[in-house]
């Protein structure tokens, strides 16, 4: 059964699940989805057990085929992509009448599917990585010192799956070997022990890979690597692997502007439809673990920002360098705010970065605070705000943050203070804070480097959303 681009593009459309839009969702909101299944009965819906602290976490069950399948998503709190991707295929599952009955007959009839959404509610809650006991859940397959990892694998000793996905969301500064392409889907066949063999367990996850790259090229062409394959006796994947299950890792990257990985969730609705279809038919068999191995490995030369051959100047010297920049997000309940640092200065050819520019012929220079005092953030438009940078002033001190932390947020180009004083950048310190402009010796600004953000003053930023707060 082979589907083509255009019937999964609109599969997609159709079942998307719309509630689903930002990636800092709550357990409350996949709580309320899994109850609404009850109703359909068409997906079993079991409460399986409870996070450390008392967050219920189910399992949905389709079909009742001898292959057992089992799928588990976000055991890393702050890694929701394929979780949004699980609900659009469960909406798929409970559809008909589209032309896809076909397709539900057959993964209905094959398989046994046992999806675990949401693994980590407490890491979600808080947008976090690790578990609300502090420990990395996928570090957890052989002590079982988490709640929520012990749940995992006592639900994989009962149901003894013969597949295995293992989905997450990595850093979005991999790139495809010697490439400035992000890697939008990192895939692996995780090895079972550190000689990295491969029997056949291992070789049907290799080959069930080979046949969602051959359709992710299709979407995205030369985005697409393999995760480090290095044996982890402590993680799930690996352990999964040993006990005879297939298992693929499905790591969701980056994507230049689909900050809320709405289109790479997309992908993983795709490639994850696709596999189960090819799993239910035995047709990944057709494929060769030679071509997994073709898939190159992620290399990691990727920032936000990298600014080639810009002038700097310091009080005794002046030099001619590369900057790379990255932005570190910090989440407040909902919504996050950025904080752009200078990641790497040097020789740095062989990095790429999400926007680029070659600098030559212009030098750094320092921004400027504004002397007058506002009353708040609301008070200056986006276009205000975006005036005032374009004169060089890149911070202006208000009188208050607002009512609370969150509201504190805003999206503006332009730096909100209420403490006495606001430093902008004036040297080019590694480590250090990402607030500067470029412009020639005349003192003619063409760029403001914003908090990490590169602006181009030249052109109308369009409504583009600047992550800050007010400090």
């Amino acid at each position: 059964m082979n589907l083509d681009t255009i019937t999964y593009n609109t599969i997609y459309s159709t079942y998307k699940e719309p509630s689903l839009q930002y990636r800092r969702f709550k357990h409350s909101d996949v709580d309320a989805l899994i109850q609404e299944r009850k109703d359909k009965a068409v997906l079993k819906v079991d409460p399986i057990g409870k996070s450390f602290e008392g967050r219920a976490i189910y399992e949905l069950t389709y079909g009742g085929g001898d292959k057992v399948v089992m799928l588990w998503s976000q055991m890393h709190g702050d890694e929701p992509t394929a979780t949004m991707a699980l609900f659009d295929l469960f909406n798929f599952l409970e559809g008909k009448d589209d032309g896809q009955d076909t397709v539900r007959e057959l993964l209905k009839s094959k398989l046994k599917l046992h999806f675990i959404p949401m693994l980590n509610p407490d890491g979600a809650e808080r947008f976090t990585r690790r578990t609300a006991q502090s420990i990395d859940m996928n570090r957890d397959a052989r002590a079982g010192q988490t709640v929520e990892g012990a749940l995992l694998k006592e639900r994989a000793k009962f149901l003894k799956p013969r597949y295995g996905f293992n989905l997450h969301d990595q850093n979005i500064y991999y790139n495809v070997p010697e490439t400035s392409n992000p890697v939008q889907i990192s895939l692996l066949a995780p090895a079972y022990n550190y000689e990295r063999e491969i029997n056949t367990v291992r070789g049907d996850a290799m080959k069930i890979i080979v046949g969602m790259n051959r359709l992710l090229q299709q979407y995205i062409p030369d985005a697409v690597a393999k995760y480090d394959d290095a044996h982890t006796p402590r993680g799930f994947g690996d352990n999964f692997q040993s006990w005879g299950a297939s298992t693929v890792l499905i790591e969701s990257g980056g994507r230049k502007g689909d900050t809320e990985k709405q289109e790479i969730r997309r992908l993983n609705f795709i490639i994850i439809l696709n596999a189960l279809i090819q799993i239910a038919e035995g047709s990944y068999g057709q494929y060769e673990v030679q071509d997994y191995e073709k898939i190159p490995f992620n290399a990691s030369q990727l920032h936000d920002v990298v600014i080639r051959n810009l002038a700097v100047k310091t009080d005794s010297t002046a030099y001619q360098t590369d900057i790379a920049i990255r932005r570190g997000e910090t989440t407040v309940d909902r919504d996050y705010f950025v904080r752009g640092r200078v990641e790497d200065i040097g020789d740095l050819q062989e990095s790429f970065g999400y926007d680029e520019i070659d600098a030559k012929g212009l030098q750094f220079i320092p921004a400027k605070v504004s002397s007058m005092v506002l009353d708040s953030a609301a008070v200056l438009s986006q276009k205000d705000a975006f005036d005032l940078l374009k004169k060089g002033i890149m911070a202006v001190p208000v009188k208050s943050i607002g009512g609370s932390r969150a509201s504190s947020l805003h999206s503006l180009p332009i730096h909100f203070f209420t403490q006495k004083q606001f430093f902008p950048t004036t040297s080019m310190d590694l480590g250090g804070t990402a607030n500067f402009y470029i412009g020639d010796k005349a003192g003619k600004l063409y760029y403001a480097v914003f908090n990490g953000y590169l602006i181009d003053l030249s052109k109308d930023i369009n409504g583009k959303l600047f992550k800050s707060r007010v400090h």
